[in-house]
């Protein structure tokens, strides 16, 4: 009997800001892959140190620990908001300092939101080419959701709207498959969060 393959996730939030909606999808999106994850490492841009990405000092402890998530990942989410048809310039500078081919191997899952959907080809036409030139060949299918396609949530803060919901999900059937031992699959922790102090 085949069953979900279980993945090592790293996540990437490329937004500069503390409260940020991409921020929010990527939380939503770790959510959905429960009981799919073995589990998932965060990686907040935000909280790196600054002189370090801009300066590109590739002996920085924190980067190290940074690109080994990469490196160690099957699946990467990486999300970032969208300014003036542009992915975040603090997202850019991570993937600059990346080496080659960090992503052959891995599936990959593109997230990003911004004000309108005027900016949706940022994602056709600047994030997925340096995506594929950092060695992506799996990369499933976009998610963008605009600012009008969030809703309050009581205790979860933001949530996206069902039909979000629905193109999240449709994106990670992409993801493959595998035959997994049921028992296999069972004792593996259902999204047993291993947070990477940046």
């Amino acid at each position: 009997m085949s069953a979900h393959r279980i993945f090592d996730v790293t996540s990437i939030s490329g937004s500069p800001s503390l409260d940020s909606r991409s921020a929010a999808l990527l939380r939503f999106v770790e959510r959905r892959l429960a009981g799919r994850a073995a589990r998932v490492r965060h990686i907040t841009l935000r909280e790196l140190p600054a002189a370090d990405l801009l300066l590109a000092r590739f002996e920085s402890p924190a980067l190290r620990v940074a690109a080994a998530a990469v490196a160690e990942a099957d699946l990467v989410l990486v999300a970032t908001p969208i300014y003036k048809a542009a992915y975040s310039g603090l997202l850019k500078v991570f993937l600059d300092l990346l080496p080659p081919d960090a992503l052959r191997g891995k599936t990959v899952l593109p997230l990003a939101t911004g004000g309108s959907a005027g900016h949706l080809l940022a994602l056709e036409y600047a994030l997925k080419p340096v995506l594929a030139a950092l060695g992506a060949r799996h990369v499933l299918d976009a998610v963008y959701v605009v600012d009008s396609a969030w809703r309050a949530h009581d205790l979860l803060g933001l949530l996206p709207a069902p039909e979000v919901i629905e193109r999240i999900d449709a994106a990670l059937a992409g993801l493959p498959q595998a035959s997994v031992p049921a028992s296999a699959s069972a004792s593996t922790p259902a999204l047993a969060e291993a947070a990477v102090s940046l």
